[in-house]
């Protein structure tokens, strides 16, 4: 563990860096067009919903997409109801990361990051700059996780974590309790998404248990939602209300029919290595939520209107 332990945390500190600043980045380019888009093509849930998605994929981080969505509604360029879609949106786009983790493009993470390095070093405008920087943390992130996938390989020979792991096969609220807890400490459910990936490439862990923790993870991104929402307007606190409500549903039926749903993935994904398979339940979990509980948003809607009452006046 004292080898393992130095590695583990130096891959995962590369892997949620370059994912921060991988949105950074995104962000510094495409948050006057999304408020752009926002504005324009969100007049109903269904194009709410493909903007959040859109977003999502483009900035690489749900949580920066609806905290991004928080803001305009305490600017009052958005309202609760729109937000919603972009929300359900942003839950089916954060999916996109975990599919690109999935992939073993981690040894050839050095070739982005050469690129990258040299295009924010000779680049003569900033927009050549961002893409070197894009690519620079591009291959960060992949690199982190090779360095991670590395990492774990000799606990095939640790009899605690094994039996840790057992633990988790044998009672999957467990696991999701485990994920949920990792992702409020890491701040990032992609980050506890991905190391359930890796430890799936490598053989570590069960797809039941791989699917638990990534439950898990769902609830634990709320948390920035939350936080977010502090000293905001009431519309924005129904937006990280309704975030919380849809996730903590979405997670209660994934439990409920938990058995099914892994040997739906194993039936959809037979000759698919374990990460792959969690990858996948990852994007089916979240698309099938989002159509499960979309006839409902009016009813969800009505239901924060009733529970926290509009002010005269919204303060910006």
């Amino acid at each position: 563990m004292a080898e393992i332990l130095p590695l583990l945390a130096g891959g995962l500190f590369l892997f949620l860096y370059s994912i921060g600043k991988l949105s950074d980045t995104l962000k510094n380019v495409f948050t006057a067009k999304a408020k752009k888009v926002i504005g324009e093509y969100t007049s109903n849930v269904i194009s709410s919903l493909l903007v959040g998605t859109v977003l999502t994929i483009l900035l690489g981080s749900s949580s920066a997409v609806i905290i991004l969505t928080i803001v305009f509604i305490n600017a009052e360029s958005l309202n609760f109801k729109k937000a919603i879609g972009i929300i359900m949106g942003a839950n089916i786009g954060t999916t996109f990361s975990s599919q690109l983790i999935a992939f073993d493009i981690g040894q050839y993470a050095a070739i982005p990051l050469f690129i990258g390095l040299l295009l924010s070093m000779i680049g003569k405008t900033e927009r050549i700059q961002n893409y070197g920087n894009f690519l620079l943390y591009f291959g960060m992130l992949f690199f982190g996780l090779f360095v991670m996938q590395e990492s774990v390989d000799p606990l095939r020979d640790s009899p605690v974590f094994e039996n840790w792991i057992k633990r988790i096969d044998e009672n999957y609220l467990q696991g999701t309790l485990i994920g949920g807890l990792v992702t409020l400490i890491i701040q990032s459910s992609s980050g506890t998404v991905g190391i359930a990936i890796v430890l799936g490439k490598q053989k570590l862990i069960t797809l039941a248990g791989g699917m638990a923790i990534m439950l898990g993870a769902e609830l634990g991104t709320c948390s920035d939602t939350l936080l977010a929402t502090i000293k905001g307007t009431r519309q924005s606190l129904k937006a990280g209300l309704f975030h919380l409500l849809f996730n903590f549903i979405t997670i209660i039926i994934g439990l409920l029919v938990f058995e099914p749903f892994v040997q739906l993935i194993e039936h959809l994904s037979p000759n698919a290595n374990i990460g792959r398979k969690i990858a996948n339940a990852h994007v089916l979990f979240n698309i099938g939520g989002v159509l499960l509980l979309l006839p409902f948003v009016g009813l969800a809607e009505r239901f924060f209107n009733w529970l926290i009452k509009e002010q005269d006046k919204i303060k910006a």
